[in-house]
């Protein structure tokens, strides 16, 4: 199974980051469904500006875990470097 870390930018220009299966279903939860995160159920609508895709679950929980903790800065530059694929520009 493969599995995908994202990155969603919150309708307050915050940023969430997040481990799933299903990139597309998991940002409809996160849109309105009652399976979203708690972060995100009050800063709706959410909207995709990243994601990377792992073999397996382990090495997609530790780059979500590296993620995390970078600051919003360098979030913007790891986004950046892959903008090709979403509309927002930092």
């Amino acid at each position: 199974m493969k599995y995908f870390v994202y990155i969603v930018l919150c309708s307050d220009n915050t940023l969430y980051t997040g481990i799933t299966t299903d990139v597309d279903r998991r940002i409809n939860e996160h849109n309105g469904n009652d399976k979203g995160a708690k972060y995100t159920k009050m800063r709706q609508p959410v909207r995709l500006i990243y994601s990377a895709k792992f073999d397996n679950r382990s090495t997609a929980s530790k780059e979500e875990f590296r993620i995390k903790r970078l600051t919003k800065k360098q979030k913007e530059l790891l986004i950046k470097k892959n903008i090709k694929k979403y509309d927002r520009s930092f």
